[in-house]
C-alpha cells in the first residue's frame, strides 16, 4: 500500500536526484571553502578559545588593588 503512493506521483524520480545534487554541491563547496582559506586567518581564529579578551595592561590593573 503504502509503495504505491511514491510511485502514482509523476517524475518522482526528481526529487531524490534534486536532493542528491544539492547534498554533493553543498560539501563540494565546502570542501573548497576550507581548503582556500589564507593560513593567517585560520591562526588567527585557533587562538581565539584561548584569548579572554583583555590586554596584558589589564590583567595587571585587576590583579592590584
Amino acid at each position: 500500500m503504502y509503495k504505491d503512493v511514491a510511485s502514482r506521483i509523476p517524475d518522482v524520480w526528481i526529487y531524490p536526484t534534486i536532493s542528491l545534487v544539492i547534498f554533493f554541491t553543498f560539501f563540494l563547496i565546502l570542501f573548497v571553502v576550507v581548503f582556500t582559506r589564507r593560513r593567517e586567518l585560520v591562526q588567527s581564529q585557533k587562538m581565539i578559545p584561548l584569548e579572554d579578551g583583555t590586554h596584558l595592561s589589564e590583567k595587571s590593573k585587576m590583579i592590584q588593588p
